[in-house]
């Protein structure tokens, strides 16, 4: 199986339940130019940091956290930059004070964000897992392009399905800002534990240009109800 947006998403995220039921993510990057290539996520506390290899400078749109979470309340806020804290607190909030998470507060979160100040007006993406203190898992997606108010989309917890969001539509030479009107990505996994869903993303997202793996890393992670299990697969 590929990829369902190849050969070139740029990031990507996907939230739902493993085939047990269990809230689960995934979170992949790739990158075309040397310099996006040259990055490493590493746990760090609750968070999972996309960094530099070696001593290279810091870029703000480049290294940021991707995955931050809560292992009491099981909240969980993935994204591709700047967002991912903002995301989380708000809705580790709405959870302390036993207020419906709804999928405005993500919408005006990314919407502050706005796209990248980048040539290609890269998109920003978010997602979160969240729920109340009385019931079940609850997750939304989210994009904000240039061109674009912020679109956020709640997601059908299916056993065995992760729905998804990414930054391009999968062309290489000349992406452009993903377009979720057709419909969000869908994986159907079999995979129950974090390393087999990182491993899963990697493995399906192989793809090169100009004759370099533009895979850089995924994520997964899985809630078993006390704490969060993430794994990590890094090209470098």
């Amino acid at each position: 199986m590929k990829n369902p947006i190849n050969p070139y998403p740029g990031r990507q995220l996907f939230t739902g339940l493993t085939s047990e039921g269990k809230p689960c993510f995934a979170y992949l990057v790739t990158g075309r130019s040397p310099e996006s290539r040259a990055r490493r996520a590493t746990m760090v506390d609750n968070k999972v940091i996309i960094g530099p290899l070696g001593n290279a400078d810091y870029d703000p749109l480049r290294h940021y956290t991707a995955v931050q979470f809560d292992n009491s309340s099981g909240i969980v806020a993935v994204s591709n930059g700047i967002q991912t804290e903002a995301i989380f607190e708000t809705y580790r909030l709405l959870y302390n004070v036993n207020s419906t998470p709804n999928k405005e507060y993500l919408e005006k979160l990314m919407e502050g964000a706005m796209a990248e100040p980048d040539s290609l007006h890269t998109p920003r993406i978010g997602s979160i897992i969240t729920g109340t203190k009385d019931t079940g898992p609850v997750s939304y997606v989210s994009i904000k392009r240039h061109d674009r108010l912020a679109a956020t989309f709640q997601v059908k917890m299916e056993r065995g399905i992760l729905t998804g969001i990414a930054v391009y539509n999968g062309a290489l030479e000349n992406p452009e800002s993903f377009d979720p009107t057709p419909g969000l990505p869908r994986l159907e996994i079999k995979a129950t534990s974090p390393d087999d869903i990182a491993k899963y993303l990697f493995e399906i997202s192989a793809a090169s240009n100009k004759g370099q793996d533009i895979r850089v890393c995924t994520v997964g992670g899985v809630y078993s109800g006390k704490s969060w299990a993430i794994s990590i697969v890094n090209a470098y």
